[in-house]
């Protein structure tokens, strides 16, 4: 498990206004940052076998230019394109002059559904037409259902990497307390340290908050969330579980991950149960199994999460659910899941895993 550095979700009278303030302000407040590391291996950050599952809210925070490039309203929609193509600009809709990015995603516990952890990841690239200071990258705001905005900072070591014609990074917090007491509903997250511009390597950032819940109506399962931070170049390997799994068990799994380019095959998400002579590589409709990093934030069901602005490419952020039906058919006696990019400079982040139990 990570190692928690300070206490570090706090409502000052402030907090808007120290994030509207140039990021050279010298003079500015603000916490020491957190460390940081050019690679952070996959590491189990929490672990549960209860009844319930996760639930997940992400949105991006930058994409196209609409005046600027007239196809962009429908790669917003969903058309193929790459962020590399485009002068990128900040998402951001709380129409707050003192924030300069912000989206809005929700969260959906079922009824009945009580928190038990919860951890939001941002991240996103701080070279592209403009360089962001590193400073800022484990501190961001956020705002809970019909809330105001809270400073949140780091609380682990922070992922950051130079490499590829990228400035990379990732920053990760536990807000278990804040969405155990504010439950469902649209939150906002501002101010994700991530440049504008054009670039070969292009501009990407986002968010997501995993929730896991517990739920006494809904099957025994087992949950694990896993986080890190590094390059595709080679494989992400996790196994969150050695215990077996039932036959014609049900299960989901999610990923998070960065500057994945819809229309570029070669990365991949495959499930091997111990049994099978062959990993299953996963996929759905709308993350084809050799595109999985696609630049798009989906999930099972037809009535997906809300979210706003709700862009259906997201132009190099990705975080997915993954349907486990069919891959967990015939059971196994261990679940091992492999994350890689062979054609794409992509970077992973968080995997979470919902498998049923046995009783």
């Amino acid at each position: 498990m990570r190692k928690f550095l300070r206490p570090l979700l706090r409502t000052t009278a402030g907090a808007v206004a120290l994030a509207a303030l140039p990021a050279t302000a010298a003079a500015r407040p603000v916490a020491p940052p957190s460390p940081e590391t050019p690679r952070l291996a996959f590491e189990q950050r929490y672990h549960a076998v209860q009844h319930g599952g996760f639930v997940r809210a992400a949105n991006a925070t930058i994409s196209c230019r609409v005046p600027e490039a007239p196809d962009c309203g429908a790669v917003r929609d969903g058309r193929t394109a790459v962020n590399g193509d485009f002068d990128m600009f900040y998402v951001d809709v709380d129409h707050d002059p003192n924030t300069y990015n912000s989206s809005r995603a929700e969260v959906r516990v079922p009824a009945g559904g009580r928190v038990t952890y919860a951890r939001l990841y941002w991240g996103g690239n701080l070279r592209v037409g403009e360089q962001k200071p590193p400073q800022d990258n484990g501190r961001v705001l956020i705002a809970e259902p019909g809330g105001e905005y809270k400073e949140l900072l780091a609380d682990t070591v922070v992922g950051h990497r130079v490499a590829q014609g990228a400035d990379a990074f990732q920053a990760s917090a536990d807000v278990t307390e804040l969405v155990r007491d504010s439950g469902s509903g649209l939150y906002t997250v501002a101010q994700v340290n991530t440049a504008m511009g054009q670039s070969a390597a292009g501009a990407w950032g986002g968010w997501t908050l995993v929730v896991a819940y517990e739920n006494p109506a809904e099957p025994l399962r087992e949950l694990s969330l896993w986080d890190g931070f590094d390059s595709l170049d080679s494989p992400v390997d996790i196994r969150p579980s050695d215990g077996p799994v039932p036959a014609g068990a049900g299960g989901h799994v999610g990923l998070v991950a960065y500057d994945g380019d819809r229309g570029v095959a070669g990365d991949s998400l495959t499930l091997a149960t111990g049994r099978r002579s062959e990993p299953v590589a996963l996929g759905d409709a709308a993350d084809p199994a050799d595109d999985v990093l696609n630049s798009t934030i989906s999930e099972p069901g037809d009535e997906p999460a809300r979210r706003v602005p709700a862009y259906a490419n997201t132009l190099g952020y990705d975080s997915d659910v993954f349907d486990l039906g069919s891959a967990l058919r015939d059971g196994g006696d261990q679940l091992g899941f492999r994350l890689v990019s062979h054609r794409d400079a992509a970077w992973a982040g968080a995997l979470f895993v919902a498998v049923d139990a046995r009783n």
